[in-house]
């Protein structure tokens, strides 16, 4: 058989090497030195120099690694371009294929594309780690509306419409920017933009015509798309020489003759390869005998229609089976339904993944994985057939019989999928008029895809109606369920014949309904399986009441109306980002401060050329490192062994603390709080704790390795800590030191008794939050001379790194250099969490005397990042009748982990921003406690967040239990500048800088809010299934400056490099210090100097002292820095103008520098910025053991919540946000919006699972969902208030990276106020009181929890009041 296999193969001419383009230039690799599993992420990154293409996560969910994949066709003679996830894509797969990444689509050298340039005009780029896989996600969208026959757009614009341009990016995540400026930035290429619909540029100012405006957009050209197949592989292709090559692994079979004799051979482990995107979801550790290509088997990708349907071959992409199924075909009387299941495959995975994925391969998964698959239900409900190969033999079986099957073995394979024409059965009689109803559903945390479903349906229908009659009969339906925790997708078979022939009614719908509900049962074990059976019931009432006339009287004694199918029209309209205004004032005082100055290094971050840790070229005989890590709260460690019982392709070496030199320490990182060790001893105290760092010669292997790791535990008579009750029950805190512990405010006792009612020992809980940096810690240790180590970190404090690694090592410091250039993402997981990392390549590069790099795969980054502090909260509360709060006594227990990290601030920030109201009196008692858990460390407004969250909870108890309207208690609770200085002594500043009262009411005039809350009575009055609600709610904020060290160094030929403390995050550091440069150098400068500025990265041994960059404080720090080193410049330089300017006349800046060189002026000047200690310090008011400022900001939000799947969505957000003088308006914005998605994050999205151990099992991004651009409010509007001067802070300027996180509490708040109407409503239909009952929203509003609160019974209450009612 083998013989004749070899024959076969043998009788095409075959190369034995794969051949592909890279951004035009030929790559040529052996097949027998490539590894099958090789992606093409691997390959860009390890063996070319292009570097855009970013490892974010590796299973295809976040876009970082997007590329663009072209193919020629030599028949057709056209290319097809579709982007790609690189990291699912195998090498082998492209073989004759052109690739082209952000560099390839401009570059420093070549210069840029309008794509990159439009990115940094439109102020959409951060961090700029997800940014390069943005740039080819829109590249793509805009080659292939290129290639449709739309008429000529006009000059500048592309046949992109604003609709494809929203959702050009839509799989591409992103955790800075929240998502705005990206959607501006693709909707400027197209061709029906409104161009004033668009936000704040760096192109056009306000009030400049729309002519004017597009001619200083960058130029789009349309003609770009010929570069992306060279012509050199289009003249291969021709030859046919480049479609066979030779491997021992992979086999690509043009028949299934070849095919045939591939699968023959016993005892061989066979993959069948296609798209490769099933181990996105399945990770496979095993090793396969061979790799069969079926994609160049003609039978699996045909697509076929005729009159009994369309035929999807197995290998067609999702992609392509949309576009078959879109197409019109005036014959078919399926077409409607065809386009509804392509509209529901689009909401499957992202394109990048469709692109790729296969319809077949999606039915195995769902077969043989039981893969919760949308695709199988929705092809279910139309009674689809499957055409299955099992060695000879072929077979057509129904998909649900495929279903049903035993899991295929490795010899069977799916042909192709039939979907089948339908056409409404022909009645006998005339009378009666017959009609054909198909709908697909899904519910999950993001309306247009990328996240699996918590359930998917799909129905279809035949009815027939008498004329003349309001009643509806079912001829016949098929109705489809699937990922509601069960093996595979069902029809609800039972449901179907108790239907058939009936007349609709609510009676027999309701009945129908309870049936469903014995069918749809979760699995024992499924998370949310009330939710998901309640969603099947919702969804089916949702089919088919619009064929039932119902009398309604709404639950507001209202008219009776007749329900009407349009009232779901709304439930299933997609949510995206229709417009934004951004409002704010520049400022020429300090020029070129105070100016919207594009982000430095933006067009670079675009292209990918920006350089990040991982993107250093590995230095020769590099070794890399993967982390083994406890899954125990609390076990001693035996031993470390591998599964295979050997050790593991080319691993090295296996270092623990046993590893650390004797004079040397087990530390992995230090605050002033306590440490926390590198590595487990004899015992791992949490899950994620440290064990030991696998180092093989490749990231792969190490990977690989770690993951077939088995550590032997012994918990014998360990008892873990894993709650905060547990903590309290054995007393195990951490201490928080006297002067980081709030105050109390005024006579508590005094106040409960002036209270007219109180609420007792109400709780609230708050869960964790990941960081969700696109870029996961990394670090490359590298050995240099004398016992010294240089080590390239991703951190926020590359100080703190140094002083671990030399304890940790044992040396001096000054044999340590960390050098840190710029951060994929920070927002506090950098800080403390990062220097372990950095600190175990060192230890790893001293011991093997070469050069180990890191970089922490997703799923451990999410297990050993902590993330954010989880807590219990209990408090009493005394109010009076009208709502005014007297006095509010708190009890907070914190979960910090088993290490103390940053733990012991939380207390002073929870009550910061707690105080935003006046409570009257305030008294606490808050816990550190320490649990077996992994240390909780910063994350954006870390405390901040908790405490703005638990005023809002208390002012809207109180509300409720009083039934008035939460607005006036939050009004009726503001401070008045008296009670800010006795809630905030020291802090509160002036009388005019108490900025709260006059925003309040502004943000009520400019967004129409009472308006909009009489628009929102009657919408809710009207509307049954869709609530809406609406809340204002304001923030106040505290920040420290800390010391901060800069140096600015001028070169002779005039050219500036500035050094600062402060870490490059995304945030714009570099940008705000060069603008500051610049000013400050400009009176013996002028006011040109700006390009001749660079900041670069820090080096710990250039500029030492340099701090934690964190607190939002330290872009204006590192300013004040760098303007102090520019003063001393200035003083010295302005005697030597001065003189050239009697010799001369006029004297450049060129000139300047020269003669001062010249004459030994020192060119340089560092300093270190402290603040107390100068009379410049901007927050000197604000503090008195620290510096310390309050920040003011509301926000208005309005939601929209659907009662039958609890999906809510932000209709409009309209925020003001006191920024001082800002030093950068564009910087500013953006960080006011990225920070308030992120805070949509944690108060709606994200839900940072545990085990009952504590080990995160949300670990992916399948199961963790960050927003995306479908997941932002629709109108999001953002004015940034100039407070006027506040002459002691920095040059007027206020920070604005972390305290917008808060304002996002007002979605939460605002669908609270829509859940409670849906409450009301519920209340009625039961016959009950409709007054406000008070109940609590959890923290995440996922979709279960709104649901849950709505009612998992609302259809079948709503349907018993109607059948009551006749």
């Amino acid at each position: 058989m083998e013989e004749d296999q070899l024959i076969i193969l043998q009788q095409r001419p075959t190369r034995n090497s794969l051949l592909f383009a890279v951004n035009g230039l030929r790559f040529q690799v052996s097949t027998s030195h490539v590894d099958p599993t090789t992606t093409l992420l691997e390959f860009l990154r390890s063996q070319t120099s292009f570097k855009s293409v970013k490892l974010g996560c590796g299973e295809g969910g976040c876009g970082a690694c997007v590329v663009l994949l072209s193919k020629y066709d030599s028949t057709l003679n056209i290319v097809q371009d579709f982007t790609v996830s690189s990291c699912l894509t195998l090498l082998f797969s492209i073989h004759g294929c052109s690739i082209t990444t952000s560099e390839g689509l401009g570059n420093t050298k070549h210069g840029f594309h309008s794509i990159h340039q439009r990115i940094a005009g439109f102020s959409a780029t951060q961090c700029g780690f997800c940014t390069p896989g943005m740039c080819v996600s829109l590249c793509s969208a805009l080659l292939n509306a290129e290639k449709t026959a739309r008429p000529e757009p006009p000059q500048g614009f592309s046949k992109l419409t604003v609709v494809e341009a929203q959702k050009a990016t839509l799989g591409n995540l992103c955790r800075c920017t929240g998502y705005r400026p990206i959607a501006d930035t693709c909707k400027s290429y197209a061709a029906d933009i409104d161009l004033e619909d668009l936000g704040f540029n760096s192109f056009w100012k306000k009030g400049e015509t729309k002519e004017e405006m597009v001619t200083k957009l960058p130029v789009y050209m349309p003609a770009h798309r010929h570069a992306t197949f060279p012509e050199f592989l289009k003249k291969e292709v021709n030859s046919n020489e480049h479609l066979d090559f030779e491997s021992n692994f992979w086999y690509t079979p043009v028949s299934f003759e070849e095919l045939q004799h591939l699968m023959a051979a016993n005892g061989t482990r066979i993959k069948l390869a296609a798209g490769n995107t099933g181990i996105s979801y399945y990770k496979e550790l095993e090793w396969y005998d061979k790799f069969i290509d079926l994609r160049r088997i003609p039978q699996l990708s045909v697509i076929k229609r005729d009159d009994n349907g369309i035929e999807i071959g197995a290998t067609v992409t999702i992609s392509k089976a949309i576009e078959a199924l879109k197409q019109k075909q005036e014959k078919f009387s399926s077409e409607i339904v065809f386009e509804k299941v392509a509209d529901h495959l689009e909401k499957v995975a992202s394109v990048f993944v469709r692109n790729m994925a296969t319809v077949g391969g999606n039915l195995v998964l769902a077969q043989k994985y039981s893969f919760p698959s949308d695709i199988a239900t929705v092809l279910l409900a139309l009674d689809s057939m499957v055409n299955l190969f099992n060695g000879s033999k072929h077979e057509k079986i129904s998909l649900e019989d495929f279903l049903q099957r035993p899991p295929l073995d490795s010899k069977t394979v799916v042909l192709s999928v039939e979907i089948l024409n339908r056409a409404p059965t022909k009645n006998d009689s005339s009378k009666f008029t017959g009609k054909l109803k198909f709908e697909t559903y899904r519910a999950a945390p993001r309306p247009l895809g990328n996240a699996l479903s918590d359930l998917n349906a799909a129905f279809y229908a035949e009815v027939k109606c008498e004329d003349g009659s309001s009643e509806t009969t079912i001829s016949s339906c098929q109705l489809a369920f699937g990922a509601y925790g069960t093996k595979h997708a069902i029809r609800a078979r039972k449901v179907e014949n108790f239907l058939h022939g009936k007349s609709l009614t609510t009676a027999v719908l309701y009945e129908a309904l309870k049936l469903l509900g014995t069918i749809v049962v979760p699995e024992n074990g499924t998370p949310n399986s009330a939710y998901r059976a309640s969603l099947a019931v919702g969804y089916l009432f949702q089919f088919f009441i619009p064929f039932i006339k119902i009398s309604v009287e709404t639950f507001n004694g209202r008219s009776n109306e007749v329900l009407k199918s349009n009232q779901f029209d709304d439930i299933s309209a997609p949510t995206l980002l229709s417009s934004g205004k951004q409002v704010f004032e520049f400022n020429e005082e300090y020029h070129p401060v105070g100016q919207p100055i594009t982000k430095s290094g933006a067009t670079l971050q675009a292209s990918g050329e920006a350089v990040f840790v991982d993107d250093i070229p590995s230095p020769k005989d590099c070794l890399y490192g993967s982390f083994i890590y406890s899954t125990k709260p609390l076990a001693r460690v035996k031993a470390i062994t591998f599964k295979s019982n050997s050790q593991p392709d080319g691993v090295s070496a296996v270092i623990t603390f046993k590893d650390i030199p004797k004079n040397g320490g087990n530390i992995g990182s230090e605050s002033p709080f306590g440490s926390e060790p590198l590595f487990a001893d004899e015992l791992a105290r949490c899950p994620g704790d440290r064990i030991a760092l696998v180092v093989a010669n490749t990231q792969k292997h190490a990977d690989i390795a770690a993951n077939h790791s088995v550590v032997d535990y012994d918990t014998e008579n360990l008892e873990p800590i894993i709650s905060v009750e547990d903590a309290v029950e054995k007393k195990s805190f951490f201490k928080v030191p006297d002067f980081l512990y709030p105050k109390q405010v005024r006579d508590v006792v005094k106040g409960m008794a002036e209270a007219d009612h109180k609420i007792i020992s109400a709780e609230i809980k708050l869960k964790s939050q990941y960081h969700f940096y696109m870029e996961t810690q990394t670090a490359l240790a590298v050995p240099d001379e004398d016992n010294c180590m240089v080590v390239y970190s991703s951190i926020q404090s590359p100080e703190y790194a140094h002083s671990s690694i030399a304890k940790c090592l044992g040396v001096p410091q000054h044999n340590v250099r960390v050098i840190t250039r710029r951060v994929g993402g920070g927002f506090g997981g950098k800080g403390r969490k990062a220097t372990p990392i950095a600190a175990a390549c060192a230890l790893a590069a001293q011991k093997l005397q070469r050069p180990v790099r890191v970089y922490v795969n997703r799923k451990t980054d999410m297990i050993m990042a902590g993330g954010r502090h989880p807590m219990k909260i209990t408090y009493t509360v005394g109010y009076k009748a009208n709502g005014k709060i007297t006095a509010l006594q708190l009890e907070i227990l914190i979960n910090a982990g088993i290490y103390p990290d940053i733990s012991p601030i939380l207390p002073k920030a929870i009550i910061a921003t707690l105080k935003k109201y006046d409570w009257g009196a305030l008294s606490f008692d808050i816990k550190l406690c320490k649990t077996n858990q992994p240390s909780r460390t910063a994350m954006r407004g870390p405390g901040d967040v908790q405490g703005t969250f638990i005023a809002e909870a208390i002012i809207e108890n109180v509300a409720s239990t009083l039934s008035i309207n939460v607005d006036d208690v939050r009004k009726i609770n503001l401070h008045t500048y008296e009670t800010l200085t006795s809630f905030y002594k020291g802090a509160a500043g002036e009388p005019r800088e108490y900025t709260l009262s006059s925003m309040w009411h502004k943000l009520g005039t400019s967004s129409s809010y009472n308006q909009r809350v009489a628009v929102i009575k009657e919408f809710n009055r009207s509307n049954i299934w869709i609530k809406r609600g609406i809340s204002r709610v304001p923030i106040i904020y505290q920040v420290s400056l800390r010391p901060t060290p800069g140096k600015v160094s001028i070169l002779t030929d005039g050219s500036v490099a500035v050094e600062v403390g402060g870490i490059e995050l995304g945030q714009g550091i570099w940008t705000k210090v060069k603008q500051m440069t610049a000013f400050a150098l400009s009176s013996v400068g002028g006011r040109d100097l700006l390009e001749k500025i660079r900041v670069v990265q820090a080096d710990t041994l250039s500029l030492i002292q340099g701090g934690l960059t964190a607190g939002s404080t330290t872009s204006e720090a590192s300013c004040e820095a760098v303007r102090m080193c520019c003063d001393i410049l200035v003083e010295r330089l302005t005697p030597l103008k001065e003189k050239l300017q009697n010799q001369l006349g006029s004297v450049n800046w060129e000139t300047l520098i020269s003669m001062a060189s010249m004459q030994s002026v020192n060119l340089q000047a560092s300093t270190r910025y402290v603040p107390g200690m100068l009379s410049s310090l901007g927050y000197l008011n604000y503090g008195a053991a620290v510096s310390e400022a309050s920040f003011t900001s509301f926000r208005l939000n309005k939601v929209e919540v659907n009662i039958l799947t609890g999906e809510t969505t932000i209709l409009q957000t309209d925020i003001i946000y006191d920024c001082g003088k800002s030093l950068n308006p564009a910087i500013d914005m953006g960080q006011i919006e990225g920070s308030y998605v992120q805070g949509i994050g944690f108060f709606m999205l994200e839900e940072y699972l545990e085990n009952s151990d504590g080990l995160v099992v949300a670990d992916s991004t399948w199961t963790y969902k960050i927003p995306t651009m479908d997941t932002i409010p629709k109108k999001f509007n953002v004015e940034i208030l100039n407070s006027g001067d506040h002459r002691n802070r920095v040059l007027s300027s206020k920070a604005s990276g972390e305290p917008p996180l808060l304002l996002a509490a007002s979605v939460h708040c605002a669908t609270r106020d829509a859940v409670r109407e849906a409450r009301q409503q519920l209340r009625s239909w039961s016959g009950q009181d409709k007054t406000d009952v008070p109940f609590q929203l959890e923290v995440p509003a996922t979709l279960p929890v709104v649901k849950e609160l709505c009612g998992l019974d609302s259809v079948e209450k709503y349907l018993q009041r109607e059948i009551s009612r006749k």
